[in-house]
């Protein structure tokens, strides 16, 4: 487990726990017994959230482990021009902005192993519990007294509860429980009928029933595995033991609503006898016991002292809370999509895919390669893996940061010139006045950054749905999504994105795909014309992320390409932009 997966977990859990907390003690005459306990299902939905496919969710990178990230341009070792020897020119050169992040990616695997080590003695403990109760199964026989089993079908007609269940008693235990998902057994003590009245008897039989009526059993499962994967977060370890007193407090209600009022304090009492004699005090019990711990008993004989039957307007006032935190929980949600920062991959499944080794390219550089022949319709990939892999696209987004400014008329073809803010940049080519061709081949972040923001959030949103662009997340920042931050692209999905602006499947204004074609065109060979952008991503001032994108018009077709590299320091574009050519030239291509 990464830091930021754990750091998500005890966030999400943490935080929903202090919320029900708060709410039971705030709103703690306006929640009925069975909404009170109720509230804790908005816990078990909640701590689902960290391991739901992160595709399900989309915020983004606000929440990114550290903190959030701030840009700052750097030169590092990225300024160093590569002259191309064909035409002279240099545009292999690599203008990256630094963003700054907490890495604390060396801790994953110890924080793995201590998580996964302490789930082991967790999951020793359960097992424990469960031979502890499978001895106790093994010592189980029917009631005999028939007037026990009257009583007990007695009971479930009442409730309508029309399953079978075996009621069975045992010499190992001194206080009634319940368990059993597929076949489920109530089970009471030795010779609890000799030394129990009818009266009492259905008191507990009632009780256990409602516990099979509320599904707790199969909630008591689900409990046991959340507190074996949160066993780190010891709010967690509240949570729950609230939750089972609640479960209790709302079982005997639940009773006593079927009871006449003279025998609320009888049924007090029943339970009372049993103070001494719980069963399974550990936390892992997969079991609904009648009692457990005196501190639960002393609030539940207290509750039931100041019984008094539910109002219509405290059910209202019940649900109106429980939709209330259901709310607060749901609007924390996006916390999670900070976990695409992991792995987020695509499904790729075409069968005009041909698969080549080309690691003799790429030489340290751990990287994929993808080729589309559009005349062929035919996809050539290296390093299957990481071609499905998603990673920020940095610079190479510029393409269509520039097409959607033309597209919404922030500039026109005529008039693409933006004043320097005369702040001072570690590139000389950056501190002066920009037009989109001095920007796109200077890779000039500061002039696309602007362009965004005029643009606004929402409409680059609309756009970037538009066209499928990656995980169409611009949550991290109006300035800083395409920076290793919240928008993420695989090298097969540049590629694709890549053919349809080509081919103008978005019908965007065929002048404004022109000029970004115009823009991008690198240099021509023979007959043959080379068209793409680089772009590197730093972090902390080192280079991680390699991109070179493009494609290469031929005679009657076009080929295009997506090299993406990634190392712990020197993945440039520059470097990316070196393997696409030799491979190119190497099939005959460029």
């Amino acid at each position: 487990m990464s830091v930021l997966h754990l750091g998500v977990c005890l966030f999400i859990s943490s935080f929903v726990v202090i919320v029900i907390l708060l709410i039971r003690r705030i709103f703690k005459y306006q929640l009925s017994s069975k909404w009170q306990y109720n509230l804790w299902f908005i816990l078990l939905a909640a701590l689902t959230i960290p391991f739901l496919p992160t595709n399900v969710l989309d915020f983004g990178t606000k929440f990114t482990y550290g903190g959030p990230q701030t840009s700052m341009p750097t030169a590092s070792n990225s300024t160093t021009a590569n002259p191309i020897t064909e035409n002279g020119g240099d545009w292999m050169r690599d203008f990256s902005v630094s963003v700054s992040r907490f890495d604390l990616t060396f801790l994953s695997p110890f924080l793995t192993i201590i998580w996964v080590s302490g789930m082991l003695v967790m999951f020793a403990f359960t097992v424990h519990a469960w031979l502890r109760l499978r001895s106790i199964k093994k010592s189980m026989s029917i009631i005999k007294n028939q007037e026990v089993h009257s009583l007990f079908a007695q009971c479930k007609q009442r409730l309508g509860i029309s399953q079978k269940i075996v009621l069975v008693n045992s010499p190992l235990i001194k206080s009634p429980l319940t368990f059993g998902m597929f076949k489920t057994y109530i089970i009471l003590p030795r010779h609890a009928d000799a030394w129990l009245s009818l009266d009492e008897l259905k008191y507990i039989l009632l009780h256990e029933l409602h516990h099979y009526k509320y599904k707790d059993i199969s909630t008591n499962y689900l409990v046991v595995l959340f507190q074996i994967m949160y066993w780190y977060n010891p709010l967690i370890w509240i949570a729950f033991r609230n939750m089972r007193l609640d479960r209790e407090i709302a079982c005997d209600s639940a009773v006593l609503k079927m009871l006449n009022p003279n025998n609320y304090s009888a049924y007090g009492n029943t339970i009372i006898k049993f103070a001494h004699k719980s069963f399974l005090k550990s936390q892992f019990t997969m079991v609904n016991p009648l009692v457990s711990s005196k501190k639960q008993l002393t609030k539940r004989i207290e509750r039931i002292a100041v019984f008094t039957t539910e109002s219509r307007l405290l059910k209202v006032k019940s649900i109106i809370i429980f939709l209330l935190l259901a709310g607060i929980v749901i609007s924390q949600v996006p916390v999670v999509s900070a976990m695409p920062y992991g792995e987020d991959r695509i499904d790729f499944d075409n069968q005009k895919t041909t698969y080549e080794d080309l690691s003799t390219y790429f030489n340290r550089y751990d990287g994929s390669f993808v080729l589309y022949d559009l005349r062929k319709a035919q996809y050539l990939i290296y390093n299957k893996d990481k071609s499905v892999l998603r990673v920020s696209p940095n610079s190479t987004y510029k393409i269509y940061s520039a097409l959607f400014a033309l597209e919404s008329g922030i500039i026109t073809d005529h008039h693409t010139s933006i004043k320097w803010d005369r702040k001072t940049y570690p590139y000389e080519t950056w501190n002066q006045n920009q037009n989109l061709f001095t920007a796109m081949d200077n890779s000039v972040t500061w002039y696309f950054q602007n362009l965004d923001q005029k643009m606004q959030k929402q409409n680059i949103q609309a756009y970037i749905q538009n066209i499928n662009y990656g995980n169409q997340n611009v949550s991290g920042g109006v300035k800083d999504y395409w920076l290793e931050s919240s928008l993420k692209i695989s090298p097969i999905e540049q590629v694709q994105t890549l053919k349809d602006f080509y081919t103008n499947q978005f019908g965007f204004d065929k002048q404004n795909i022109e000029l970004i074609k115009d823009t991008i065109m690198l240099e021509t060979k023979d007959d043959a014309t080379l068209y793409g952008k680089t772009g590197t991503g730093t972090v902390n001032g080192k280079n991680i992320n390699g991109w070179f994108i493009g494609y290469v018009e031929v005679h009657h077709n076009t080929f295009f390409f997506a090299t993406n590299i990634e190392n712990d320091h020197h993945a440039k574009g520059s470097i990316a932009a070196d393997i696409t050519k030799s491979i190119l030239k190497d099939k005959g291509i460029y």
